[in-house]
C-alpha cells in the first residue's frame, strides 16, 4: 500500500473509533414480564420526545406447514381490520390524526407491530394494540377484500419480478429440511384455498401474551412504561401454545442444482451454503467470522468481489454475498452474480471465479489490515444504524424473537472485534464444502430452446 493511502486507511480507522467506543456505553436498558407471560423491554433514549412501541409475536412463515402457508402474513394483514373497540381502519385513523407513523412485518420467525409517535401518547398506542391483541375480530367480508390484496402482492413481488421468483424457487433447493424453504406471503395455491376460519385459529393458537415481547424504546421511564404495560396488557390471559421448533438443517445435504428460464434479460449464479446461526451455532465466533467473511467479500469497492472480479478479471458486472446471523434456526451464506455478457463470460466461469474466492480465504487468512478495514465498515454500520431508536427497538425485538437475548445486542461489537484472521479461514474450511453447496443457473427463457 502506497504510504499517502496507508495513512488515510489509519485515519479513517481513527475517526471510525470514537463512536465505536461510545457505542458499547449501553444505553439504560429493562427487563420485566407480566404475570400473563408478556415480555416487556424497554430502552431509554431521552435525545427527543419521541417513542417507538413494538410488539412482536413468535410465529411466522417458518412455523407454517405444507398446504397451510401464508397464514401468518395474511393475519398481520387483518389485525387493522377492526378488533373489540374500534371497526376497520379506525385504529390507523386514529394514529394519523396523532401524527404518528405504524405499519407491521412479517419474516419467516416472527410478525411485528410498530407505532412511532411522540412520548406522552404512548398510551394510545398501549390501548389500541392490547385490544387486537385480546379481541381482533376478523370480519368475513373483510377478508374476501383483502385476500385479493394479498394475492397481486404476491403477483408484483414474486410472480412478476423474475429475481425475486428465482430465489423463491432457489429457497427450495437450499433448505431442504426446514420451514425456511416456506416464502413468507404463501403460495398462491394455499392463498385461494385459505379461510377466515383458518386464520382465526391461527390467530386464537399464537397470539397470546406469553407469546410475543413488547419493546419500547424512546424518551420513556421504566415505572410508566409498565404502569401502562399493565393497565392494558395484564388483564388478557395467557394460553396454552404449541412448541415452537427451531427450523433446523442438515448439515451436509449434499450438492444441488437447479436450473430456471425467467423473463430475464440476463444470466444469474445464485450459490448458498447451509450454515448455522446465532441461534443454532456451537460457537459464536464462527458466525461473527462469516459475518465479517460476508464484508470481505462485498463491503464496498475496495472488496474482494468488485476488486478481483468485477474490475480485475471483468468477470462479471455485480457480485454480492450476504448472511444472516439473526434467524431462529439455520441460516444460509448466500453469494449472487451476474456474468459479464460483454465479454462473452458464462455461468460457469462464474461460479469457477466464485469458487477462487472462496478457496483462498481457505488457503490464506486475510491480512490484520484488511481485516481490521472490514471489522471497522461492519462496526460502524451498526453503530449509525442503531442511532435510529427505531433501529434500536427492531434490534432487540429481533434477537428476542428468535430465541436469543437482547442483551447480545450490546455485546456484538466486541465479539466482532474478537475475530482473528485465522477465524476467518477456520470458518471458510468448515462452511464452504460442495457437501453444503446448493447452485441455481437462472437463464433467459429464450435460452430455453438453444
Amino acid at each position: 500500500m502506497f504510504p499517502m493511502l496507508r495513512r488515510a486507511t489509519a485515519l479513517m480507522l481513527g475517526v471510525l473509533h470514537i463512536p465505536l467506543m461510545a457505542a458499547t456505553d449501553a444505553q439504560p436498558t429493562h427487563e420485566f414480564q407480566l404475570d400473563n407471560g408478556l415480555k416487556v423491554i424497554v430502552r431509554e433514549d431521552h435525545r427527543a420526545p419521541v417513542v417507538v412501541s413494538q410488539l412482536w409475536y413468535r410465529i411466522g412463515s417458518s412455523y407454517e406447514t405444507p398446504g397451510n402457508t401464508g397464514l401468518s402474513h395474511a393475519l398481520e394483514h387483518m389485525m387493522f381490520k377492526g378488533s373489540g373497540k374500534l371497526g376497520p381502519g379506525e385504529a390507523s385513523r386514529i394514529l394519523r390524526e396523532l401524527g404518528a407513523e405504524e405499519n407491521a412485518f412479517t419474516s419467516d420467525d416472527y410478525t411485528a407491530y410498530y407505532q412511532v409517535l411522540a412520548s406522552d401518547r404512548l398510551e394510545v398506542a398501549f390501548e389500541l394494540e392490547a385490544d387486537r391483541m385480546a379481541s381482533l375480530r376478523l370480519p368475513a367480508d373483510e377478508f374476501a377484500r383483502e385476500i385479493e390484496v394479498i394475492k397481486e402482492e404476491r403477483r408484483l413481488r414474486t410472480d412478476d419480478r423474475p429475481s425475486s421468483l428465482a430465489f423463491e424457487r432457489f429457497q427450495t433447493l437450499a433448505y431442504p429440511a426446514s420451514g425456511y424453504r416456506t416464502p413468507t406471503i404463501g403460495w398462491m395455491a394455499d392463498l385461494e384455498r385459505m379461510s377466515i376460519a383458518d386464520l382465526r385459529a391461527w390467530y386464537e393458537t399464537w397470539y397470546a401474551p406469553n407469546n410475543a415481547t413488547l419493546v419500547v424504546v424512546g424518551d420513556v421511564s421504566l415505572e410508566h412504561v409498565r404502569n401502562l404495560a399493565k393497565q392494558y396488557f395484564g388483564p388478557i390471559e395467557k394460553r396454552p401454545l404449541p412448541q415452537g421448533k427451531r427450523p433446523l438443517e442438515l448439515a451436509e445435504p449434499g450438492e444441488r442444482r437447479l436450473k430456471l428460464h425467467v423473463k430475464t434479460q440476463l444470466p444469474n449464479l445464485i450459490m448458498a451454503f447451509n450454515v448455522p446461526s446465532l441461534a443454532t451455532a456451537g460457537e459464536a465466533r464462527q458466525v461473527h467470522a462469516l459475518r465479517l467473511i460476508s464484508a470481505l467479500l462485498d463491503g464496498g469497492a475496495s472488496a474482494r468481489l468488485p476488486a478481483q472480479l468485477e474490475r480485475g478479471e471483468e468477470l462479471v458486472t455485480g457480485a454480492s454475498a450476504w448472511y444472516s446471523a439473526h434467524t431462529r434456526g439455520d441460516s444460509l451464506f448466500v453469494l449472487s452474480a451476474t456474468p459479464n455478457t460483454q465479454k462473452q463470460r458464462t455461468l460457469e466461469e462464474v461460479e469457477a471465479g466464485l469458487w477462487r474466492q472462496l478457496e483462498a480465504l481457505k488457503q490464506t487468512p486475510p491480512s490484520a489490515q484488511e481485516l481490521e478495514r472490514v471489522r471497522a465498515q461492519v462496526i460502524a454500520a451498526l453503530v449509525y444504524e442503531r442511532d435510529s431508536i427505531t433501529q434500536q427497538a427492531r434490534a432487540i425485538g429481533q434477537l428476542e424473537s428468535v430465541g436469543l437475548s437482547w442483551k447480545l445486542m450490546d455485546e456484538e461489537l466486541t465479539a466482532l472485534g474478537s475475530v482473528t484472521p485465522e477465524d476467518i479461514r477456520n470458518a471458510a474450511r468448515t462452511y464452504f464444502t460442495p457437501n453444503r453447496l446448493s447452485v441455481a443457473h437462472v437463464l433467459p427463457e429464450e435460452a430455453r430452446d438453444e
